[in-house]
């Protein structure tokens, strides 16, 4: 009679064994998490201004109306580079030629509006004010500042700080909602990150013949992540 003693006390084991294997083995999709979303952002002063600049000429021709902005648009070129502006923080944005109308039921035109639109990225942000006032000062009547635009040329590290902040902001509260539920933060298991919105250009006025008031102020860099923790 020993051996069916034997072999029930072996099954008693084996099924003590599995159950000690399934409470110890992660089940997937029924592992206790806790996602939260954290939230980080740093401050840093501005070092760049891009200004978006038109020349606008209307004629009764194509040739005229395109050939006045062309030359009016290079006389100011010239002008920021002869100030001290790299030529290669010049770009041409926008070039367009449209026909003008007397009113929406007319057919025939009755002139050409031509545009060229630069992008201007001054690195010196004392000397803006009087940069945009050459621009101005060249381009005459026919200057157009659309907008302008303050940023951070390398915002690498910022980005770094904001985006550890916003980590440890995740993981506080997901370990305040491990104490609440008496369990204890794990592993993580995922995350995923929202990068930082980028600031708006600001309106500018049409028309500045002195130097330009301009504040560049503070921009905030910030950053959204999402991480999810196993709880146990």
């Amino acid at each position: 009679m020993r051996a069916p003693v034997l072999f029930a006390a072996c099954l008693v084991l084996a099924v003590l064994s599995a159950c000690d294997s399934a409470k110890s083995r992660p089940p997937g999709a029924e592992t206790r998490q806790v996602t939260v979303v954290g939230t980080g952002q740093v401050q840093g002063s501005p070092d760049t201004l891009t200004a978006n600049v038109s020349i606008e000429f209307t004629a009764p021709d194509v040739v005229t109306a395109m050939n006045q902005t062309s030359q009016r648009q290079q006389a100011v070129i010239n002008a920021l580079v002869n100030a001290g502006v790299d030529r290669k923080d010049i770009s041409t944005i926008q070039v367009s030629l449209q026909p003008q109308y007397a009113g929406p039921d007319t057919t025939s035109p009755t002139g050409y509006r031509a545009t060229n639109t630069i992008g201007v990225k001054l690195r010196q942000l004392s000397s803006a004010p009087n940069m945009l006032a050459l621009i101005v000062t060249t381009g005459g009547d026919a200057t157009r500042i659309n907008t302008v635009e303050y940023s951070i040329d390398d915002r690498s590290q910022l980005i770094k700080d904001a985006r550890a902040r916003a980590f440890q902001d995740a993981q506080d509260r997901a370990r305040q909602y491990a104490q609440l539920s008496g369990l204890k933060l794990g592993n993580v298991i995922s995350i995923s990150e929202a990068p930082a919105a980028t600031p708006s250009p600001t309106p500018a006025p049409r028309a500045m013949a002195t130097p330009v008031p301009l504040e560049p102020g503070q921009q905030t860099v910030g950053f959204s992540v999402t991480v999810v923790w196993e709880l146990s």
